[in-house]
């Protein structure tokens, strides 16, 4: 059988490193796919050497999205390490910080990274505004800013880039694809909402910055606590965090969900097929305290799809491995080896020990696994997590659908849409938390110690579930400095290399038995990648020490 290889690069619509080759039979079916990160991570090289207590101000420029989940990892670990235990307060500013970006996050990655993968802008200019607004009734009691005259400015709006020929984000899209399959109306609803997501971007900043001094970049995170003290015990601070949340749940349960549960109707035989499915290994470390002791997630491991079966999550299971990422050496402190790619500019993966990746192989028990919301939905549902369930349930009775359909390109989009909704419901306990620690005279936000008493070397480790998935970073301290350092981040499970056993990762697993209907617009591709929400940007961050430019390059995109 012959088969013709795809090359799609970059992947992403904002930020781009990630690469993928599919090979497909004659029928455009995939038969396999190879997941490339493209450029060098080398955080860790910078974080050597380094004074610990400064671990989070350099590992939060991992990456100008992930910002403040890195930087809580870095402190984190090295808390571990000293054996440095913050106070509850410090515990709860920093679950705000990290919750506010969960819902930011979230809403950005469906609008502006992945909205366009179902939504046909070239449909929607033939849109009638009054049964758009009829449209939206349909899946929403109260939708957002649903009126005649509302679809009719941006109307005008969409029509005024395409005159001027100023598409933006609009631009060199697969525009008139038949695998889009909302009507004009749907698609005018969804691209109102994406123009909405800009503002909602911006307002969730001020979120982030009211505890974490600035976004996005927080600087209040330290060894030992947070330094934002005066606005924890400032009502006015309080109230600001709080009507920026109200403002951000009006839009999910008016606009997010009820665009979710239109591409879940348009799709839904592509969800009850499973397109999109990985291998069905599902990986939790669970986390974020409420109430009675109850947990925002259960920890877990899935194997197979397997809902009936949940192990508890081991981190000694973790291995990383290297053998088909440009990395050669042992344990955790690797070197860099690069090997080129083949004369044409393809991937050398012609044998199965050829190396075609940055990004190396993290393994659980031996297998590879996928981390992120639908892992989280699946592990806390299936542990009867009862700050979720009614949640889940609410979404799938309403749009007829199973847990199972959840494991599908449009069903992590719905599970992503489904977290950030009850995520926006119970960060109110946590301010009310807060405020009754306050009420009796718990200020605590730093618990103290002495630098210069500390053990002079010891390592750390921490691990959280952020918005992509489970993230981990691993400290080792020599005679008071930063010996080594390790992260694997969320996207290091997902975009996994395959290894000498052959074992695709899930961005290359769920890929393998798509159909593609043209090869030349290879939508169904960019759909699934997209659904992961990939995170490259923290590939690539060399630097010289006196602040020189080392190269400048070009990337020509096709």
């Amino acid at each position: 059988m012959s088969t013709k290889k795809i090359v799609i690069d970059p992947i992403t619509r904002i930020e781009g490193h990630l690469r993928a080759e599919v090979e497909v039979d004659e029928d455009g079916v995939v038969q396999e796919a190879y997941v490339s990160g493209q450029l060098f991570r080398g955080i860790e090289v910078i974080l050597k050497g380094r004074d610990p207590r400064d671990a989070g101000l350099l590992a939060g420029r991992i990456c100008g999205v992930c910002t403040n989940v890195h930087f809580r990892a870095a402190i984190t670990s090295v808390e571990d390490a000293y054996k440095i235990e913050p106070p509850k307060n410090a515990q709860i500013i920093r679950d705000l910080i990290t919750m506010a970006l969960f819902i930011q996050d979230h809403v950005v990655h469906f609008y502006h990274l992945h909205s366009l993968d179902f939504v046909d802008v070239t449909s929607a200019l033939q849109a009638d505004p009054k049964l758009t607004s009829k449209e939206a009734d349909k899946y929403s009691d109260h939708p957002f800013r649903n009126s005649d005259t509302h679809y009719e400015a941006v109307l005008t709006k969409l029509q005024n880039f395409v005159k001027a020929g100023k598409l933006g984000p609009f631009n060199n899209g697969y525009w008139g694809h038949k695998d889009y399959r909302l009507n004009p109306e749907q698609n005018l609803i969804l691209i109102s909402h994406y123009l909405e997501a800009l503002e909602f971007q911006a307002t969730m900043g001020k979120a982030v910055a009211i505890f974490g001094a600035k976004s996005s970049h927080p600087q209040t995170q330290v060894v030992g606590g947070v330094t934002s003290v005066a606005d924890m015990l400032n009502p006015q601070r309080l109230n600001d965090y709080l009507f920026v949340i109200k403002e951000a749940k009006e839009f999910i349960n008016r606009a997010y969900l009820p665009d979710m549960k239109i591409i879940a109707s348009a799709y839904r035989d592509e969800m009850k097929a499973g397109l999109g499915r990985a291998n069905g290994n599902f990986l939790c470390v669970g986390g974020y305290e409420f109430e009675d002791d109850q947990r925002l997630f259960c920890n877990g491991v899935i194997y197979g799809h397997d809902f009936s079966k949940i192990e508890e999550f081991d981190e000694s299971l973790i291995s990383e491995e290297i053998d088909r990422a440009w990395y050669s050496g042992e344990g955790r402190a690797n070197e860099v080896c690069y090997t080129d790619l083949n004369e044409d500019g393809s991937l050398k993966t012609a044998k199965n020990d050829d190396k075609y990746s940055w990004i190396k192989a993290p393994r659980y028990d031996g297998k590879t696994m996928e981390t992120g919301p639908l892992a989280r939905i699946l592990i806390s549902y299936s542990k009867d997590n009862q700050l979720i369930k009614s949640f889940v349930d609410e979404f799938l009775n309403e749009t007829d659908l199973e847990l199972i359909d959840l494991s599908s390109t449009v069903g992590r989009n719905c599970a992503r849409a489904i977290e950030t909704n009850y995520i926006c419901e119970y960060i109110f306990k946590l301010v009310s938390r807060l405020i009754q620690n306050i009420k009796y005279y718990d200020t605590e936000t730093w618990t103290k110690y002495d630098f210069n008493s500390l053990e002079k070397s010891a390592k750390g480790r921490a691990f959280f579930e952020v918005p992509r998935g489970v993230l981990s970073h691993f400290v080792n301290i020599e005679n008071e400095k930063i010996g080594n350092y390790s992260v694997i981040a969320p996207t290091t499970w997902n975009a996994s290399p395959k290894n000498f056993d052959g074992k695709r990762g899930a961005y290359e697993e769920a890929l393998v038995g798509i159909k593609i209907e043209d090869t030349s617009k290879p939508l169904e591709v960019l759909r699934v990648l997209h659904s992961f929400d990939p995170c490259l940007a923290c590939a690539v961050h060399v630097i010289d020490a006196k602040g020189r430019e080392l190269s400048s390059y070009k990337i020509k995109t096709l």
